[in-house]
C-alpha cells in the first residue's frame, strides 16, 4: 500500500470536537489547476488507525482495500503548495474515523484530478452571487473568496452559514475579517442550538431557509435577488438544498446545468 500514498499531512486545526481543517501536500508532483468550487479524493487503506470511538468495522470489512471519499477544496486556486480541506467527523463512517486519526506528517493518497460544475465559470460578472451553506459545506465559497471573487467589480457577495453551534463555524474569523475590509461582501452565520453556548449569541438562530423566506438577503443589499441580478449556490445538508430550491423556484430561479444554464448551482453532500 505505500506505494499508493503521494502526498503528506502538513497542518491539522482542530475547528470543534467533530471538525477539522487538513492541509494536505503533493509529495514529489505538482498539482494541477483547478476551479474554486472543485473537489478532488483523499483515500486511505482500510488498515489504517481510527479515532477510538469509531463504530466497529463491518463484518465482510477489507484492511487491503483503500477507502476513498471526495471532498471540496477550501484553498485558494491560487495555491499550489497543498490542498485544505474542512473535513466533519462521521464515526459510522468508513474514511473520516481514519482521516481523524492522522497526525502531521502522516502519508495518504490525494486525488491528481480536480473535478466538478460548483464553480463561477457561468456566472455574469454583474450578477450578485449568494452562497448559502451549512455545516462543512462553506469549503467551496472559502475557496471561491479566496481565488479573489470580489475581484475589482461591483457585484455583492453574501455567505449565509448554518450550523449547531458557533464552533461548528468553520472560516467565520477569515470571513468576518472579509466582511470588514469589503462593503462588498456580507457574511451571516446562524445556529440552531443557542443555549449551549459558553456566552450569549446575538446572532441569528434559524434556518436558513427561514432567513431567505424572511427577506435577509434583500434586507443586507437593498435590492431583490432575483434572477436576472443573482446567482445563488447551494452546498450542504439535503434537507436544506431541496427547501431552498422549492423557495428559489417560486421566485424565478432555475437549476443550472450544463445544457440549461440557470442561476441555481447545487452540491450536496449529504
Amino acid at each position: 500500500m505505500e506505494n499508493k500514498f503521494n502526498a503528506v499531512v502538513t497542518q491539522i486545526i482542530q475547528v470543534s470536537p467533530s471538525m477539522k481543517i487538513f492541509r494536505i501536500a503533493p509529495d514529489g508532483w505538482e498539482l494541477p489547476d483547478f476551479e474554486p468550487g472543485q473537489f478532488t479524493a483523499l483515500a486511505l487503506p482500510g488498515s489504517a488507525s481510527r479515532v477510538a470511538d469509531a463504530t466497529p468495522n463491518p463484518k465482510d470489512f477489507d484492511p487491503d482495500k483503500m477507502i476513498k471519499r471526495v471532498y471540496s477544496i477550501a484553498s485558494s486556486s491560487k495555491s499550489k503548495q497543498f490542498i485544505e480541506f474542512y473535513i466533519s467527523l462521521v464515526r459510522s463512517g468508513a474514511l473520516t474515523p481514519r482521516l481523524f486519526a492522522l497526525e502531521i506528517g502522516d502519508k495518504i493518497e490525494l486525488g491528481k484530478k480536480m473535478v466538478g460544475m460548483f464553480t463561477l465559470e457561468q456566472v455574469p460578472e454583474d450578477h450578485n452571487i449568494v452562497l448559502v451553506a451549512t455545516g462543512t459545506g462553506v469549503a467551496p465559497y472559502v475557496s471561491m473568496l479566496r481565488s479573489n471573487i470580489l475581484g475589482g467589480g461591483k457585484r455583492k457577495i453574501i455567505v449565509i452559514h448554518g450550523a449547531a453551534n458557533s464552533w461548528d463555524l468553520g472560516y467565520s474569523s477569515e470571513l468576518m475579517l472579509l466582511e470588514n475590509l469589503s462593503d462588498r461582501f456580507t457574511y451571516i452565520p446562524t445556529i440552531l442550538d443557542s443555549k449551549n453556548e459558553p456566552a450569549a449569541w446575538n446572532g441569528d438562530t434559524r434556518f436558513v431557509q427561514d432567513m431567505w423566506a424572511d427577506g435577509v438577503v434583500e434586507k443586507a443589499w437593498g435590492i431583490k435577488p432575483m434572477p436576472d441580478n443573482t446567482h445563488v449556490f447551494l452546498c450542504g445538508n439535503p434537507k436544506m438544498v431541496e427547501s431552498m430550491f422549492e423557495l428559489l423556484a417560486k421566485d424565478g430561479f432555475k437549476e443550472h446545468k450544463r445544457k440549461e444554464p440557470g442561476e441555481i448551482h447545487i452540491e450536496s453532500w449529504g
